[in-house]
């Protein structure tokens, strides 16, 4: 009996061990590096891509590197040194127009969370007059936005002065200071001004059709990691579903991002914003249309000479494949 079920196991155990050998070997993880401007107080949603196995599960193994602006990402995306990059598509099409080999694959943050913040001086529009606003580099959203708002309200941009103040903090720190009369500025800052500062335009408002920033790449990364791009795009549809569902996470993420304070209110203010104003995409879609309104915006405001075909600097094939991708 006792040699029986000896037999028994043995036979037993080789078929364990038969199995275990059938078993595929696990997938080694490809690396992908990809590049995010200046963490702000919703940056959770942008980094959410990097926890919880959602590019594990699509084969990769990522690092995302932080850059100061966008000038210097999209140099380090043509020089090879990174895989991808969420950035302005304004910049990649600028980029496009001088011959540069890139790709738009979809954007992920369709909306504007910027406002024109004001000093109590200011009641309206008009009287931006003659006073100083903190602005960014040219061909910036906050530029763009300035001067949507100076033309809808048929305000010269002769009769107003700009100063180019960096990021949002500092532009921020402008106006609570008085050095800037006025600034655009993202709207989570709101949760920190003092009383006589206030929120006078919406950017969505005036710029219904801007795109805050897209996932970009090269032709040659798509040539030559094809795969590896569609699982990235697919990895990203999944962290921002799961962000736009898991609030204290997601706020969570961006404290230990930003380095805030847990009774610091931005990360809390950016995520129900965002929510409110349907501020970002999940599908990652890649609408022309308005990718053909920021070219003409660009025309307008003489960044670009003369306009591109946009078909040879986007990709809508790598998203669909991801869309099949995503969730499993």
């Amino acid at each position: 009996m006792g040699v029986k079920n000896a037999g028994l196991g043995l036979l037993a155990a080789t078929m364990v061990l038969a199995g275990f050998a059938s078993m595929p070997v696990a997938q080694e993880l490809k690396p992908w590096r990809h590049g995010v401007i200046e963490p702000k107080g919703d940056a959770g949603f942008s980094l959410m891509v990097s926890r919880r196995g959602f590019a594990e599960r699509q084969g990769l193994k990522l690092e995302i590197l932080n850059f100061k602006n966008g000038a210097t990402a999209h140099k380090a995306l043509l020089a090879g040194e990174i895989d991808s990059i969420e950035s302005s598509p304004g910049a990649a099409i600028l980029a496009g127009a001088r011959g540069a080999d890139i790709k738009i694959l979809g954007c992920d943050w369709p909306g504007v969370p910027h406002w024109l913040m004001v000093r109590s001086t200011i009641g309206k529009v008009e009287d931006l007059k003659g006073k100083m606003v903190a602005v960014a580099a040219p061909g910036s959203l906050p530029n763009l936005l300035i001067n949507a708002i100076l033309e809808k309200y048929k305000i010269p941009a002769s009769e107003v002065r700009f100063a180019n103040l960096g990021g949002d903090l500092e532009r921020y720190k402008a106006v609570v200071a008085g050095v800037a009369d006025a600034g655009v500025v993202a709207a989570e800052f709101m949760s920190l001004a003092p009383k006589d500062i206030t929120m006078l335009v919406a950017g969505r408002d005036v710029l219904p059709n801007y795109l805050r920033v897209c996932l970009t790449t090269t032709g040659k990364t798509l040539a030559d990691r094809r795969a590896e791009a569609i699982g990235f795009v697919a990895a990203e549809m999944d962290a921002l579903r799961f962000a736009l569902s898991h609030r204290d996470e997601t706020i969570k993420l961006t404290q230990e991002v930003i380095g805030a304070k847990p009774d610091d209110p931005r990360p809390a203010y950016a995520y129900d914003d965002t929510i409110r104003n349907g501020l970002v995409d999940a599908a990652i879609s890649l609408p022309m249309d308005k990718l053909q309104w920021m070219q003409a915006e660009l025309l307008k405001a003489g960044n670009l000479k003369e306009p591109i075909d946009l078909a040879k600097i986007t990709d809508p094939d790598i998203r669909a494949e991801a869309a099949k991708r995503a969730g499993k």
